[in-house]
């Protein structure tokens, strides 16, 4: 038997897979902690604790406030991002991690970072 791929009908499925969420949903994830950063040490020593503390420890996310300066941010956005990715690899520690970046106030954008299965038990249906 033959198998054709419509990629049409495969993007749909991927699609329903991912799941956007809106500022005000976002802002509903119970948060263990926010940093608030101000440059790349602060992002790396926010990541830092946040492994220390661990992601399914507490049944909450953690969020990142960033200056609203858009080449400061997303310096810090990928920093806070692969060196937390990298840092629970190292302890070996659950790495999938869900994030989402959004405007926060007229100062910050911000990252809520959270455990995909902790996400989950909390009801978001991921």
């Amino acid at each position: 038997m033959v198998e054709i791929f419509d990629k049409n009908q495969n993007f749909k499925k991927h699609q329903q897979l991912l799941k956007s969420m809106q500022k005000e949903e976002i802002e509903q994830i119970p948060i263990l902690k926010i940093f608030d950063t101000k440059d790349e040490k602060d992002a790396s020593a926010a990541a830092d604790e946040m492994v220390r503390l661990g992601f399914l420890n507490e049944k909450k996310g953690f969020k990142v406030l960033m200056p609203k300066e858009s080449r400061l941010a997303k310096r810090i956005g990928y920093i806070v991002t692969t060196s937390v990715t990298t840092g629970l690899g190292k302890t070996g520690q659950d790495r999938n991690i869900k994030y989402w970046t959004y405007h926060h106030d007229a100062d910050h954008y911000a990252i809520v970072l959270i455990n995909a299965q902790v996400l989950d038990e909390l009801g978001f249906g991921f």
